[in-house]
């Protein structure tokens, strides 16, 4: 059976283009690229870069909140950066969010994100519960 379940919640953000903020298939959940806007407001956090990327995690957990999991399901993480310079900091925010054993990682430097003034972006695979799978 080949069959998949989307994850909207307006906590998050909405896409801004032709996808879904996550989907659940084969037993995993995978959510696509979150970057640091503030759902209420609809624009990016733009206090700074911490900020932002608080904002990123923040979102990320809304998603898998109404996904039914949490943070401590993820196994893979992939960062974007603009700058490899944030490397540290998003470190920091990260080790906020993420306890050992810590999921699978990459991040990788980019020249652009697709809203302007984004330092970040994020995307998640979370295992789901067995009862939670579809």
């Amino acid at each position: 059976m080949n069959q998949k379940k989307i994850v909207q919640t307006n906590f998050a953000p909405p896409a801004i283009g032709p996808y879904s903020q996550a989907v659940i298939a084969g037993g995993f959940l995978y959510m696509s690229g979150q970057l640091g806007i503030d759902a209420s407001t609809g624009t990016l956090v733009e206090s700074g870069r911490e900020e932002q990327f608080e904002q990123i995690f923040r979102n990320a957990g809304f998603i898998l909140e109404a996904a039914g999991c949490g943070f401590k399901d993820v196994v893979k993480c992939t960062g974007f950066l603009t700058d490899m310079n944030d490397f540290p900091l998003f470190n920091k925010v990260y080790s906020r969010y993420f306890e050992t054993p810590f999921p699978a990682r990459s991040v990788f430097e980019v020249s652009a994100l697709p809203k302007k003034g984004a330092f970040a972006e994020l995307e998640l695979i979370a295992k789901m519960a067995d009862n939670l799978s579809f």
